[in-house]
């Protein structure tokens, strides 16, 4: 389930790469843990015999839905949400049987926030709120690991995208000083 590199334009390339936070597992292998105990349990304690193997039957059919439906389906969605960070655009995709995929590019940021709990601290994680112009405004995403890190690496980003195609003072100073034909403008505060 690696994020597919053919939606990356000619010159754009990956800065991060980032799933949901660990964290987002945790209940998911809670479950797995109990049913792979209840099942355990049945097989030591409910005798051998008829109504015994019908009840570990049962036992195990549950601990089987459980398993794939609270354990399983968690973690495919977990491998399957991808947060790219690239020199050109955040991308933003979830989905196991459909996809739903966002892209942002960079040059329509105009705000970006996180939040962290005490919990969230503790485990180095937290939530970022990108806000972008447009129609969708922001975008919040949950769980993201190291998420100091993350917003300041895209404080970066956005800054050297403006940069990168931006006009500096003299690039201006250049143009203007072409449009009057080569003459140099003169300073106004002299």
């Amino acid at each position: 389930m690696a994020f597919p590199e053919d939606v990356l334009t000619e010159d754009e390339h990956v800065v991060l790469h980032l799933h949901p936070h660990w964290r987002a597992l945790v209940r998911p292998v809670a479950v797995l843990v109990l049913a792979v105990a209840a099942v355990v349990a049945g097989v030591v304690l409910l005798p051998s015999g008829g109504g015994g193997a019908v009840a570990l039957a049962v036992i195990g059919g549950l601990a089987l839905i459980a398993v794939l439906w609270l354990t399983l389906r968690p973690y495919l969605v977990w491998r399957s949400t991808h947060y790219l960070f690239t020199n050109e655009r955040v991308l933003l995709q979830e989905g196991l049987f459909s996809r739903d995929r966002r892209d942002i590019p960079l040059t329509r940021i105009n705000d970006h926030a996180m939040r962290q709990g005490f919990v969230e601290r503790l485990l180095g994680c937290g939530t970022l709120t990108i806000e972008s112009a447009g129609e969708r405004g922001q975008s919040v995403l949950h769980d993201v690991p190291r998420v100091g890190q993350v917003q300041t690496k895209l404080y970066e980003l956005v800054e050297a995208h403006h940069d990168k195609h931006s006009l500096g003072d003299a690039e201006m100073r250049d143009i203007l000083a072409d449009m009057n034909e080569g003459k140099p403008l003169r300073d106004p505060s002299t």
